[in-house]
């Protein structure tokens, strides 16, 4: 292998843009194992990352795992990245991608749905919310169910060249709360408690201070949706709030939002009277 080679490997933007997928598939030799591919590899990876999380895996425990040596694994896969965007694409095919031709089916409702999807998946997956930001999240997988949104999205009336930017702001909106979540039972974890156990540790703590009074829940402290992660119905109300935006961009028709069409007319001031 060249010098040039190696390091345009190692600049490479995503393990999805190459010319072909796997680089180091090469014909049958002496650094092949038997009975090991990249399937088997990527799918070994979604169970270490699983049980262990991402901040303890390896090559080298991923290799242990299967029971191989660690260049056994690099025969298959060139770095760590690529096995990581290989095993997000891998989860993410978990996802059901939305008809966009159902028209029984309201798109609101569509978009519900595959908003909870994914937020149900992040949560089997933790720590595919640790790489999402990292990568493109461009494999075959997510894009398919990216652009099954964004059908479904476009039923809404909204002009196509708003599409993409509703379609981030729903995904970021799922993203964001995943990541918030995973790192509160993350910490919790690392610091040996339940997260109903910091939850109650913190209610007893911070209820007992003047200035959080508003927090309150009626003299027993202050409520627990304060000092915990957002659960399964502020996450609809905020989901709402984000598919209400789409509706009425939507409504509004092309090139114009809300605020443009609503703003008061403010009539000319008569100029001060030091200035007459």
């Amino acid at each position: 292998m060249s010098d040039g080679s190696r390091t345009s490997r190692m600049r490479r933007t995503s393990v999805w843009l190459e010319e072909r997928t796997g680089t180091r598939r090469r014909a049958a030799g002496s650094g092949q194992t038997e009975g090991l591919d990249r399937e088997k590899i990527t799918a070994a990876a979604v169970r270490l990352l699983d049980t262990e999380g991402l901040a303890k895996f390896s090559m080298r425990r991923l290799a242990a795992h299967l029971g191989v040596t660690a260049m056994s694994v690099y025969w298959y896969v060139d770095r760590k990245d690529d096995l990581l965007e290989l095993a997000l694409d891998a989860v993410e095919g978990e996802l059901e991608v939305p008809d966009a031709d159902a028209e029984d089916v309201d798109w609101r409702e569509q978009l519900r749905q595959s908003a909870y999807a994914l937020r149900g998946l992040l949560r089997r997956h933790p720590w595919a919310s640790g790489t999402l930001g990292s990568f493109l999240n461009v494999g075959p997988s997510a894009m398919s169910f990216q652009l099954g949104v964004r059908r479904v999205l476009l039923r809404s009336g909204l002009p196509e060249q708003q599409a993409d930017g509703a379609l981030a702001a729903l995904f970021s909106f799922v993203y964001g709360h995943a990541a918030v979540e995973a790192s509160w039972h993350r910490r919790c974890s690392e610091a040996g408690v339940s997260s109903q156990d910091c939850v109650d540790a913190l209610r007893s703590t911070v209820g007992v201070r003047p200035e959080y009074a508003e927090c309150g829940d009626g003299g027993e402290g202050v409520r627990a949706e304060a000092v915990r992660p957002v659960e399964q119905r502020d996450f609809g109300v905020a989901l709402d709030c984000v598919i209400a935006g789409i509706e009425a961009m939507a409504r509004y028709g092309r090139g114009a939002t809300p605020w443009d069409r609503a703003a008061p007319v403010i009539p000319p001031q008569p100029p001060a009277p030091e200035d007459r």
